[in-house]
């Protein structure tokens, strides 16, 4: 499966601080009408066979986030 972004503009993140979730979607919010999990906590969605976005679980425990800054830390297996 590929996802097409044809504007960097139609890419849309939230992160759901209460249950620690990053949503990202290309194209918009949409429906999914299926889904994958990864190894890795990754929700692939999926709408007519197109990856339309990502759902990535235990978010904070990939990232190192500082009073309001987003500073990356590296992600460990």
């Amino acid at each position: 499966m590929e996802a097409r972004i044809k504007n960097v503009e139609d890419i849309d993140v939230s992160y759901d601080r209460d249950h620690d979730v990053l949503y990202i979607s290309f194209g918009g919010v949409r429906e999914a009408d299926d889904s994958e999990l990864t190894g890795n906590d990754v929700v692939v969605r999926y709408r007519k066979g197109e990856v339309i976005g990502v759902t990535v679980l235990e978010f904070s425990k990939r990232v190192s986030i500082e009073a309001g800054e987003g500073t990356r830390a590296p992600a460990t297996a």
